[in-house]
């Protein structure tokens, strides 16, 4: 057998790191990046731009890189349970690590936040609410985002891992 031998079980884990990369990736460009550029933005720019960038992030394409990591770690524990222990412990680490540092960090924590910019209208806000609003928002928001930017980052690492290690002991 070689280690090119593409069954399903090798198609999910390849797919689950695959899309847990991509969205390392995008967390790790909205955190290095994004943030810290409109950051320098004045309050009122600011929330404008991170209301539209939070609307415009919510498409399927986003919730099949940001669900399909969780649901095909998940899959890919289930389908290397019969292998190597150390194979199936480092599936099972990432899939928490992502499930409760990106999953439960954004349900519980980021999507509240953005939940809470929504619905407010920008529109005709005051330079005091602004600068009220963003002191409330800002610094737990990019807090709670860098949880998640280290936690998919290591979920990747771990899949990477297991990818490396599933090809050793075949």
């Amino acid at each position: 057998m070689t280690p090119f031998n593409f069954n399903i079980q090798t198609v999910i884990l390849l797919f689950a790191t695959l899309l847990t990369g991509l969205l390392a990736g995008v967390f790790f460009t909205w955190n290095n990046a994004i943030t810290t550029g409109i950051g320098r933005l004045d309050d009122v720019s600011y929330l404008k731009a991170f209301q539209q960038m939070n609307r415009t992030i919510l498409n399927p394409l986003f919730y099949i890189v940001f669900m399909g990591p969780l649901i095909l770690s998940i899959a890919a524990t289930y389908v290397y349970k019969a292998n190597p222990a150390y194979i199936l412990w480092m599936l099972i680490l990432a899939t928490v690590i992502y499930f409760l540092g990106v999953v439960i960090v954004t349900i519980l924590g980021n999507i509240p936040l953005n939940n809470m910019l929504e619905n407010t209208n920008l529109a005709d806000i005051s330079l005091e609410d602004a600068k009220s609003l963003r002191d409330k928002f800002e610094t737990k928001w990019n807090k709670l985002h860098l949880i998640r930017t280290i936690s998919s980052a290591t979920s990747f690492l771990l899949l990477i891992l297991t990818c490396l290690f599933r090809i050793d002991s075949i």
